[in-house]
This record gives C-alpha cells, structure tokens and sequence, in this order.
C-alpha cells in the first residue's frame, strides 16, 4: 500500500492509493511512498536504528530488510522482544543479518556501552535511525538524575550519536551517502514561554554538526497507532484518539517517513530541516522557538556538560 501525505487549505490530510498508482488531492503539494517499489537497493548498507525492537522502529528493520542492507542492528532493552523483530525478517524470506544491541537510553553509562559494542562489531555505517521514545511516562528520573523523558528521548540519544559519529564519519570516500534521522513530534508546539529553562549553562564552540557531508534531518511518523500513550489517563487518551479519526496510521505506515529520509535521492531532501509524512517539508509550521538558532546552541552547550565524562 502507498501513503501520501496532502496539505491542502492548512489541513494535514492523510489518504492512501492503489498498490499501482500514485493518486493525490487536487492542488495539494504531496510525496508517496511505495516501500516496495521506492526504496532504491541497500547492498551494502549497514543500519542502526534505536527502538528496533518494537513499534515504528521495527517497522523500520521490516521495510528495510526487503531491500538487502548487509546488516541492520537493532537496540533496546529487552532482548526477547528483539528476537521477534528478527524472526519477523526471518519469516519474510529476507536474508538481510539482523543483531541486537542492547541498550537503555536512559542510562548514559548503557549507552556509553552500547556505542562501544557496535564499533567493535563494525567499521562502517551509512544510516543512523534515532527512533526509540518515550511520553506521558510516571514522573521519575533516569539513572543520571534527569528527567526521565527529556534524559531518554534528547540525552541519551546525543550521546548515541556522538559515540557513532566517527563511524558515519569513516564512510569518507565510498559513495559518500550517511544519514542521521531523528524521529520527533509536533510536542515542542506546547513548550513553555520562553522554551527550555536551563541551569549552570556555559558557553563552549559546538563543532559537532558543522559542515560535512551527513545528512540530518528530523521527521515526524504522523499520528500513529503505537503504545505511546498508553500510560496517560482514560480521558486525555480519548482526546489524542478522538482528534485523530481519519488521521491515525498503523504502525507499518508510521514507518514511511523514516524510510523515506534513509533512502530519498540525496538532492529531495533539505539538511538540516523538518519533515513531515511522507517527505513533507514543513518547516514553515514551525514556531519561532522551535527554530531558534540560540535556544539550540545554549542546549547543545548544556548537553554537551551534561556528557563531559561519556
């Protein structure tokens, strides 16, 4: 099945088409995918995605092991659950060698351990997938003494990525394609006056993303029918269901967008920028804050301190 996504009159409208042909609204700016027939070839691909092991991530490792990446690996913390993505591939045919790192992103040290693990099984990667998340959790804090939400969803995951930079970075050379995809959502549209408060902010050069030929890109899946809000109360979940009749996707499709971003041809996507399913550019629906050059500068100071010692 194909997805496109449509805006037309401001409304974000989903609406799906035949396996042949690709169909969108009059006058709507729109991307389909077909995952069959539009992911290009992976041979050779090697895949990291976090949250493998379950909802839109495995729904990834599924979609992507249809086009022969040599190797996809998987993290999480719960091995058994791994173990069924795998046997999912395994039962599609597909011969695509799928391992399973564990790892918490609420722990920096679990993190720290599983950037090491990965490196010491491989030299290469081409796509980094940051799709595990966390919301509407019991209020609590991560092994590090930080929000639990903020330290597994922002924090752990910029560690991740620090710790398999010099990999991505390594592709230098060969076809010159690597990609980093950070799943998001339309949360930051309820920040706080004023945004994100921060404590014992330094000011240090934040080299970390500049220049180079990576691709980073953040994407929303859509609004999806995974657990993610299973932990909020009876009323707040008929809310979310209630405004989203006609819109909820299932979780296969809540994967489009991040494939898209993985395997797009290099010059549809804009670095840098937000994307909405399937291949949407929606930066202009941003709010001030959530472009604010400073604001991200002053947290990625604050987290590259928080880091100081992974």
């Amino acid at each position: 099945m194909n997805l496109c996504h449509g805006v037309q009159d401001s409304k974000i409208t989903f609406f799906r088409t035949n396996k042949d042909t690709h169909v969108a609204a009059p006058n709507a700016r729109s991307q389909c995918l077909n995952p069959d027939n539009d992911v290009p070839d992976l041979t050779g691909k090697t895949i990291f995605i976090t949250g493998g092991t379950n909802g839109l991530g495995a729904e990834s490792v599924i979609l992507f092991a249809k086009h022969k990446p040599a190797h996809i690996y998987i993290s999480g913390r719960n091995a058994k659950t791994a173990e069924k993505t795998i046997q999912r591939v395994r039962d599609a045919g597909s011969s695509t060698e799928v391992t399973f790192v564990e790892c918490n992103l609420a722990s920096l040290v679990s993190v720290k351990q599983a950037g090491k693990l990965f490196a010491a099984f491989t030299t290469r990667l081409d796509i980094l997938i940051c799709s595990a998340g966390i919301m509407a959790q019991t209020p609590g804090l991560t092994t590090d003494g930080y929000e639990i939400q903020f330290g597994a969803n922002h924090l752990g995951h910029a560690l991740l990525i620090k710790k398999l930079l010099p990999l991505l970075e390594n592709r230098q050379g060969e076809d010159g394609d690597r990609r980093i995809v950070i799943l998001t959502s339309q949360g930051a549209r309820i920040h706080p006056s004023g945004g994100i408060l921060f404590d014992n902010l330094r000011t240090v050069q934040n080299d970390f993303f500049v220049g180079g030929p990576i691709i980073t890109i953040s994407i929303h899946p859509g609004v999806v029918s995974t657990g993610l809000v299973d932990n909020l109360g009876f009323l707040d979940r008929a809310l979310i269901y209630s405004t989203s009749v006609g819109r909820m996707l299932k979780p296969e499709q809540g994967a489009y967008n991040q494939v898209w971003a993985a395997t797009a041809p290099r010059e549809e996507i804009q670095n840098w920028l937000y994307y909405e399913p399937v291949g949407e550019l929606a930066q202009s629906r941003l709010k001030k804050l959530e472009t604010d050059d400073g604001l991200a500068g002053r947290l990625w100071d604050w987290t590259e301190e928080a880091l100081e010692g992974f």
